[in-house]
């Protein structure tokens, strides 16, 4: 299990991480250490475990960072996110996305994790699934998805549809992401305002949270885990 002070870096193919959340004020429903599990489509996708809780993800293609442990609603998943831009191949300020509550309706127990992906984007398509994807496209749409389970069903409503700059990524500047599944009501929220809500007649109650992106580079930090 990797300490607060040392880096744990992962290249290639998909594997099982240990990371210690030592940021302060981070608490989880689940008490110990989560293990995280990638999903590359490169292998020279890396991903990294930095001193103070830091996800360092920097991946030429799609990429998929689960975190291991399902979640039972209500559930509000916080956390910080960066998209860096210092001259990397792949920092192109893109595609700050996310899974929460996902299943797989042809799994055991529905258990996202009993089948490994290859990363891309067209594989979880099976899921069921809460999906939001901030600044995707090269950084000139940003959407929130209900999947529904179908492959290449990926429902998208006109007002989870957004093209204003304000919706977009800035390079190199932290942004405050909340993901919400609080009975019928389903949301996400960035620096404490709403982007996108929803009132869902058949909500996913209980599932898996997942970090995605494609061509980019993030920082994730202050990872939280809490009832609404």
């Amino acid at each position: 299990m990797p300490s607060a002070g040392r880096v744990v870096e992962h290249r290639g193919r998909p594997v099982l991480f240990a990371l210690a959340l030592a940021t302060a004020g981070c608490a989880h429903i689940h008490d110990g250490p989560p293990a995280w599990r990638t999903e590359a489509e490169s292998p020279s996708a890396r991903v990294r475990f930095l001193p103070g809780g830091v996800i360092d993800i920097d991946t030429p293609r799609g990429l998929t960072l689960w975190y291991p442990r399902r979640l039972d609603g209500p559930v509000r998943i916080t956390f910080d996110a960066m998209p860096v831009s210092a001259g990397g191949p792949n920092d192109q300020v893109s595609d700050l996305n996310a899974f929460w509550m996902a299943t797989d309706p042809a799994a055991i127990d529905q258990a996202v994790l009993d089948r490994r992906r290859s990363g891309r984007f067209e594989d979880y398509d099976t899921l069921t699934t809460y999906y939001v994807g901030i600044g995707g496209n090269r950084n000139t749409t940003t959407r929130m998805r209900r999947y529904t389970g179908r492959a290449g069903d990926r429902p998208l409503l006109p007002e989870h549809d957004r093209a204003d700059p304000p919706a977009m990524l800035q390079p190199n500047r932290w942004t405050r992401i909340a993901l919400i599944a609080d009975g019928n009501r389903i949301a996400v929220e960035r620096d404490g305002r709403s982007l996108f809500a929803m009132t869902d007649p058949n909500p996913y109650r209980s599932g898996w949270f997942a970090i995605r992106t494609t061509q980019s580079h993030l920082r994730i930090r202050r990872l939280k885990i809490s009832r609404p």
